[in-house]
């Protein structure tokens, strides 16, 4: 596999602008004669399917949910990024392009991290445009707060509310579209697999989830917005839906797959109850501008809260951290309640959770500000625990969220198979190996409205049409592959149901490949993942058939993906001996239990290559250089 990453010459700062100048450009007359695919209806999806038919292009998105609005960029909580200095507190597009690069530990591509910084600006002027409604301050200017690995406030929220609103900007500009003709939206309907043909991507193949209907759909360039794959530990921040199936088939029609190992953990998610729950719920960083996150200073102390007095209290994050505090980095933040609740430090049930408490900041501006400011996150809460956290403190502890691999992409967002871009959360490029908390709303919102529209045009201008109608022969073999899996499952007739075989390998994946990951576990998880694969393709149950809407079936499809995946991800995991954002091998870390990095031997991106079922992947890598925010060791001491 041949990894041009396509990086322009030039002053890092002079990069995209220059990059513009000299793209080729699809002429208004031609733009209509191009078809082009989008998967994935969030705010990538959205945004690009959006700014690509109102440019003229012949879009067709796809989403399994009854409607785009229920896409998984709905519940994203506390705000978006970007470098306005609103607040004059010192920020820039520099500023932000740093804290993004040492946030992600420096395991990501710096020309992508300043071009995200860039355009930061642009998409909250787009936003604004489009009526989302913003928090603002007493004067009417955009309100801003601070999120953790920064020290300025950049932060732009609508309450506890913003992904939902700003995906509602992003659908009213694609209904817009839709309404005018220039976009078919096809809802119910998932891509379980992609069609390459003579090194090209020319279309993918669906089945629709109500009639069962498996469909070619050709295009002269495939775009997946399909987000990310926290859901291999089962129980993770993401919506039950949300899956790897649309880039691990598209990894193994040839596509790169980058860095699969780097999985964030958020630290404010809400403790499980049981092994009834079937998700986490998260609370929103945000949360932490106000909250205090401590624990018992005595190890076993099962007081309530507002029992313990401020003597017995121990605010870790403020004592280990005290430039950045409660505002640390999520990876930072994660590590550090871990590692008070291991030294029996932890609260609630099982002792696995911390207190994120309020009572400060309501002493200090009062519960009517603190309202205005979470009050949404507040009753999320008081309705999930039973407990008033205006009264008592949260209990929170570390959930699976965000994830920072996924298919490599160029600096075009064009996978390894050209014609295959790869926009949002689905691919690898900007967050490295930790993501900093309100930057994914602005990576999605980026490449869908203000990179993609330009680099697709730059793609198509020079390849021209694809020429390849849906009824080809490489459209019916993918059909009949994919006709193929789907007997194959309904034939199994076993006792067990997906949700049986997703929770084990969920459970595996966390126990060993998840806050914490050591070449002892991995090497257990490597050889139990086969194990509990064979038995899923032996024993699953699956009732009904695919001729009409079925639940388990589509369940079933995903996890087979997920115990493949898993795999990958493990394999990954080993090979990157070393400690960096997200990604902690217990056998790399300092004196004072802080990943150690190794950028001699590991300062690049890990790019894995299908070889067949039998054989092992091989590995490509992406050799990162840092001209700009020199390697250093992260702290925020």
């Amino acid at each position: 596999m041949q990894l041009d990453a396509k990086i322009p010459d030039g002053p890092i700062a002079e990069k995209w602008d220059r990059h513009r100048r000299e793209m080729k450009l699809v002429n208004p007359a031609n733009k209509r004669k191009f078809k082009v695919i989008i998967v994935g209806t969030g705010l990538a999806g959205a945004s690009a399917a959006a700014s690509m038919a109102e440019l003229g292009y012949d879009v067709e998105a796809f989403t399994f949910h009854d409607s785009p609005r229920r896409a998984h960029s709905i519940a994203a909580q506390g705000g978006i990024n970007a470098a306005k200095n609103y607040p004059n507190d010192g920020d820039s597009i520099w500023r932000l392009f740093y804290d993004t690069v040492k946030g992600g530990d420096f395991r990501a591509r710096e020309a992508n991290v300043h071009r995200l910084a860039q355009v930061s600006n642009n998409i909250i002027d787009q936003c604004v445009a489009q009526g989302v409604p913003f928090a603002r301050e007493y004067g009417g200017l955009l309100a801003n707060r601070s999120f953790g690995g920064a020290q300025v406030s950049r932060t732009f929220y609508a309450r506890g509310q913003t992904g939902q609103q700003l995906l509602l900007g992003a659908y009213q500009a694609l209904s817009r579209q839709i309404h005018l003709g220039k976009v078919t939206m096809r809802t119910r309907e998932e891509m379980l697999d992609v069609v390459v043909s003579d090194g090209r991507a020319r279309g993918i193949v669906t089945r629709n989830l109500v009639t069962g209907e498996v469909v070619s759909r050709a295009a002269d360039a495939v775009v997946l917005a399909t987000g990310g794959y926290s859901n291999v530990f089962f129980l993770s921040t993401n919506a039950k839906a949300c899956n790897v199936t649309a880039t691990y088939r598209a990894y193994k029609r040839g596509a790169g797959f980058a860095n699969p190992c780097f999985t964030q953990i958020h630290p404010t998610g809400i403790p499980p109850s049981g092994d009834h729950v079937s998700k986490t719920t998260l609370m929103s960083e945000s949360l932490r501008n106000d909250g205090r996150v401590w624990t018992p200073t005595k190890a076993g102390d099962t007081r309530p809260a507002n029992q313990i007095p401020e003597a017995d209290r121990d605010y870790y994050l403020e004592r280990r951290y005290p430039s950045f505090g409660n505002l640390v980095p999520r990876d930072v933040a994660s590590r550090a309640a871990k590692e008070r609740c291991d030294a029996g430090h932890g609260v609630g049930p099982g002792g696995r959770g911390v207190f994120l408490d309020f009572r400060d900041a309501i002493q200090r501006v009062g519960r009517d500000a603190v309202a205005a400011r979470y009050g949404n996150l507040f009753d999320m809460y008081h309705h999930i625990t039973d407990s008033n956290p205006y009264e008592t403190p949260m209990v929170i502890y570390p959930a699976p969220h965000y994830t920072m691999g996924g298919l490599w992409v160029d600096y075009n967002l064009m996978s390894s198979i050209p014609g295959l871009h790869v926009i949002g959360e689905a691919n690898f490029s900007d967050h490295g190996s930790n993501r900093l908390g309100a930057s994914a709303l602005m990576q999605g919102l980026a490449d869908g409205y203000f990179v993609l529209p330009y680099t697709i045009g730059d793609f198509l201008a020079r390849a021209g049409n694809s020429g390849v109608a849906a009824d080809a022969a490489c459209f019916t073999e993918v059909e009949a592959e994919v006709n193929a899996r789907t007997a194959t499952l309904l034939a199994v007739n076993g006792k067990r149901s997906p949700d049986s075989f997703h929770a084990e390998l969920g459970r595996l994946m966390w126990d060993k490949c998840g806050m914490s990951r050591t070449r002892e576990g991995l090497e257990e998880a490597l050889r139990r993942i086969p194990e509990i694969r064979a038995a899923f393709w032996s024993d699953v149950s699956i009732p009904g058939s695919g001729a009409d809407l079925n639940q388990t079936l589509e369940k079933a499809g995903r996890v087979a993906d997920f115990l493949e995946f898993a795999e990958l991800m493990c394999r990954d995991a080993l090979d990157r001996e070393e400690s960096c954002g997200g990604h902690f091998r217990e056998e790399y870390k300092t004196e004072e239990g802080e990943a150690l990095r190794r950028d001699d031997d590991f300062c690049f991106g890990s790019v894995w290559e299908y070889q067949g079922d039998d054989a092992p992947p091989a590995l490509n890598k992406e050799h990162f250089t840092f001209e700009h925010v020199p390697l250093s060791t992260r702290s925020y001491k």
